[in-house]
């Protein structure tokens, strides 16, 4: 299990030990269920063991099913067993949990038979104190990688959340492929986001092409920490994930990875930076909505 305690440069002015200490945990989920809880628990307790306040998880990490069937079969609602096992971790570590992508039956499931790709958050006592569901749905066809038509089994989320408070700053939720949409980062970033975090299971083709400048993109542009967890290696027969887990500062380095395999990688939040970043390049007051919109529409 690699791990890597890290923290941006910018921090040297700073007690390191005194800064929020992160965990970005990266595995391979397959279609059993106990074996991913397994595999999660373990990366959760390290993670706690090296004194992070907060551990992400990545999209899919309850499982990755081979069809929209299995998909659809394997689902929970929020009130089920599996969230009552992260309940339960929550409380036993003692640290917050961002669960980047939960097979979620809603209230509507009975007459919609489709899901939600929710992300759900965790505090330390094991509470649930944001859900969000995932807005932007991932129908694509990449050449030489395996068609993705997410909507199939899941219905699209109908709005943002508001940034959560945390041990760790300001989180704002979304989902791997919200990532392609700058308009909810930057929605995010007004509404008081400090932490972006983009839970993810990203291919074998778009993941080296787009993957790390997307996330350094987004990082720069709301001058946010951005923080996110990947599913990597293969899942099955019928998909592979990309992996590189990372966090990037909001100047865009980045100041953690995972490399290919499952483990976990660590990074200090320091709010300081981040504000006096804003301060010396105040890119949102030179906003001009006047000319393009203004960004995005009510948080719930």
């Amino acid at each position: 299990m690699a791990h890597s305690p890290s923290s941006s440069s910018s921090s040297s002015s700073s007690s390191s030990g005194a800064l929020p200490l992160v965990a970005v945990c990266q595995v391979t989920s397959t279609p059993d269920k106990q074996h991913n809880f397994k595999a999660c628990a373990e990366l959760v307790r390290e993670a706690a063991r090296l004194g992070a306040c907060l551990a992400f998880l990545p999209e899919a990490f309850d499982f990755i099913a081979r069809d929209p069937a299995e998909t659809l079969y394997l689902s929970e609602p929020l009130g089920g067993s599996l969230l009552g096992e992260y309940t339960q971790l929550a409380r036993e570590c003692g640290l917050w949990l961002s669960l980047g992508g939960f097979h979620e039956r809603g209230q509507d499931w009975e007459q919609t038979q489709k899901i939600y790709n929710c992300h759900v958050l965790l505090d330390s006592e094991g509470s649930v104190v944001a859900t969000y569901r995932k807005t932007h749905l991932c129908d694509v066809e990449i050449p030489g990688q395996g068609p993705m038509h997410e909507s199939s089994s899941t219905m699209p989320g109908p709005s943002l959340k508001s940034p959560v408070s945390t041990p760790a700053g300001k989180i704002g939720l979304a989902i791997c492929y919200d990532m392609r949409f700058p308009e909810l980062s930057l929605a995010l970033a007004q509404a008081g986001a400090e932490i972006l975090t983009y839970p993810s299971a990203f291919g074998s083709v778009t993941g080296p092409a787009h993957w790390e400048v997307l996330l350094r993109a987004r990082a720069i542009e709301a001058q946010c920490y951005v923080v996110a967890a990947a599913q990597c290696g293969r899942h099955h027969e019928k998909r592979a994930s990309y992996g590189h887990s990372m966090v990037v500062d909001p100047w865009g380095t980045v100041v953690a990875r995972c490399s290919e395999g499952p483990g976990l990688c660590l990074a200090r939040i320091d709010l300081r930076y981040l504000r006096e970043l804003r301060q010396h390049l105040p890119v949102f007051q030179h906003r001009r909505p006047d000319l393009y919109g203004s960004l995005g529409g009510p948080l719930s």
